[in-house]
């Protein structure tokens, strides 16, 4: 079994992780039982109090239940704000990534080139990661709170527990994490290694060299031939004068000679 196949079917085995905790976490949104409380009254029956981000409700033992939605969101904490947009930003970021990683992965064969394929996948895996970490914070903060309201004794008012839309939530995060990860190490080391193949490391020269020209090459055969010339009327005009010195010193012997 080659890499590539390997890689195809990793791809794959990540792609269904993924969409998995992305029902997971967007599940959670209808889910009714972000915490709840059982009350004990007087007479044989139980109350349960039960709410989510967006509404509160309850139920008695007789199985009738009633919720009331939020009435008004400006009164509301920022803490409970920033759950709801965390949330929603989970879902959206998962949602293009499972376009991003159809489209980039090995065994659909649409992105194009191998290259494009890591990278629209690296692409698709980010939102993943990115969806996850966003979800797992919100889920995270919401459970602390819980658990901070309840262990805390100067806390007069009725105390919750986590409920199961918190540890939905959990998973589905974690799961979205894991495999969001998973598709940014391995696409992401084929992108880059595919860049890093494409476009080498610059290593300057050692030396300089001249490469010559078609004009570089008549310029030197040009100056060759005008240094040659100089050198031979150089020689000529050196004989020149060699002559012209031998003449006047034979004439300056013959005057003196002629003169004793």
């Amino acid at each position: 079994m080659g890499y590539r196949t390997v890689v195809m079917y990793m791809e794959i085995g990540c792609f269904v992780v993924c969409v998995s905790g992305w029902i997971l976490v967007c599940s959670t949104m209808p889910t009714e039982i972000w915490t709840w409380s059982e009350v004990d009254s007087i007479v044989l029956t139980t109350s349960n109090y039960f709410s989510n981000l967006w509404k509160d409700c309850i139920s008695d033992s007789t199985g009738v239940s009633d919720c009331k939605g939020i009435p008004s969101m400006l009164a509301l904490n920022w803490d409970i704000h920033m759950c709801r947009a965390l949330i929603i930003i989970s879902i959206i970021l998962s949602f293009f990534g499972s376009i991003l990683v159809l489209v980039g992965m090995k065994c659909t064969k649409i992105g194009g080139s191998e290259l494009a394929n890591a990278r629209v996948t690296f692409a698709g895996g980010m939102n993943y990661l990115i969806g996850g970490m966003c979800s797992m914070v919100s889920f995270s903060y919401y459970g602390n709170k819980i658990r901070a309201e309840f262990q805390d004794p100067l806390f007069r008012s009725q105390k919750f527990e986590i409920g199961v839309g918190v540890f939905i939530g959990w998973g589905g995060s974690t799961l979205l994490v894991v495999g969001g990860l998973i598709y940014s190490i391995f696409a992401g080391r084929e992108g880059c290694h595919s860049s890093s193949e494409r476009f080498p490391d610059y290593q300057p020269p050692d030396a300089y060299t001249f490469v010559p020209t078609k004009k570089s090459t008549a310029f030197s055969a040009s100056t060759r031939s005008e240094a040659s010339e100089g050198t031979k009327s150089r020689a000529t005009s050196g004989s020149r004068v060699s002559s012209i010195s031998g003449i006047t010193s034979s004439t300056k012997s013959s005057a003196t000679n002629a003169y004793v």
